[in-house]
């Protein structure tokens, strides 16, 4: 997904200017930080606790020129309104966090109102239109067929929450202002692996896969999970 999001950033913007970036849901900052490297102005919003607490130990760990690119805020991603200006971001990412909220329309309407003209939002949710595979792919055939009309899964945590469809989506951002512009697959291949398994040797090749298939079809329809890219007009 970074490389997706680093090829959609490149496409809108200059090479070298710095980005104000608003990071919803950002969990322990992984992309935040990653960002904030590139030379980037970041602002991460996280409501758990704990979350944040992992984000601010890993911003302490970072050079000092990184640490004051970066500001960190506990907080719902529905109360960016409450902070920020509109327009106040050329990049708003906002990904695993859709799953969520049972009502997302005004959550997404609010995050379109935070971008500049021609700002990106970036989306990362699970596809409900791949439910069933994960458990096919397992074996789970009860599972599966249950999983063709559903609108909602069961994740790694043990929770039920929510999955969106492109289709709906795509109709979503339309009518906040910010249409899609672009789409991925994440994890066409890799769903079913442990989260506690080693790296595996051979990680650049499995990568390259990964990232051909996401943005092939139609291997990207049925990835475990969408990055939509949507444009500010």
């Amino acid at each position: 997904m970074a490389r997706q999001l680093d090829e959609q950033i490149a496409g809108r913007f200059p090479v070298g200017q710095r980005l104000r970036v608003l990071d919803v849901g950002m969990g322990q900052g992984t992309q935040a930080l990653r960002l904030a490297r590139a030379g980037h102005q970041v602002t991460g919003v996280e409501k758990d606790p704990t979350m944040l607490g992992a984000a601010r130990e890993a911003l302490a760990s970072e050079p000092e020129g990184i640490r004051d690119r970066v500001r960190l805020l506990e907080s719902d991603g529905r109360d960016t309104g409450v902070h920020f200006l509109p327009g106040s971001f050329d990049v708003v990412l906002c990904h695993g966090v859709l799953m969520y909220v049972e009502l997302p329309d005004a959550l997404l309407a609010g995050l379109a109102r935070m971008l500049a003209p021609g700002g990106l939002l970036s989306l990362l949710v699970r596809n409900g239109d791949a439910l069933a595979m994960r458990a096919g792919l397992a074996g789970d055939w009860a599972g599966a067929v249950g999983a063709f009309d559903a609108d909602s899964y069961v994740n790694r945590l043990g929770l039920e929450v929510r999955a969106d469809r492109l289709s709906a989506l795509t109709g979503t951002l339309a009518g906040i202002g910010a249409p899609l512009h672009a789409w991925y697959g994440v994890r066409v291949f890799t769903d079913t692996a442990s989260d506690e398994a080693d790296v595996p040797s051979d990680l650049d090749a499995l990568l390259a896969v990964e990232e051909r298939a996401g943005r092939t079809d139609p291997y990207r329809q049925v990835a475990a999970l969408l990055h939509l890219c949507g444009v500010r007009g």
